[in-house]
């Protein structure tokens, strides 16, 4: 049984509406209804929430769901995110660096220019992308 149908199977269970839920836990209601259809999944703070208000297990809401482990996993593995962007940031100096360095090269080059250009607006977004993806 997936997340979603365990989440909505408890809730049910436990007598509470969307509304109340969501109450409880201080998100809205449409967040507890995207969970229970899984178009997104709860982060830990929520499921330790829920299951405290559902008097189930940890266990019992996660095990055998691959995905909600793997969100979890994704979410709460902050070496590897501080890794990310710290490769993000080191790229994008090392390529500063190179342009300033080459720049009388690649200026008379107009393939050149294309491709740094590329390299800068590429690096660039993978920064952002890190950055944003830690909020």
């Amino acid at each position: 049984m997936e997340i979603g149908s365990k989440l909505k199977t408890a809730r049910t269970a436990s007598g509470y509406t969307q509304e109340k839920v969501a109450e409880e836990i201080q998100v809205s209601r449409q967040t507890i209804s995207n969970w229970e259809n899984e178009k997104s999944y709860p982060d830990i703070v929520s499921v330790i929430k829920l299951s405290d208000l559902y008097n189930i297990s940890l266990d019992e809401l996660l095990k055998g769901d691959v995905k909600m482990i793997e969100h979890l996993e994704e979410t709460t593995n902050i070496v590897e995110s501080n890794r990310k962007l710290l490769i993000a940031v080191g790229v994008n100096v090392a390529l500063m660096i190179l342009f300033i360095l080459f720049n009388s090269l690649i200026a008379r080059n107009k393939y050149l220019i294309a491709v740094c250009a590329t390299l800068a607006i590429v690096g660039t977004t993978t920064l952002f992308y890190q950055i944003i993806k830690k909020f």
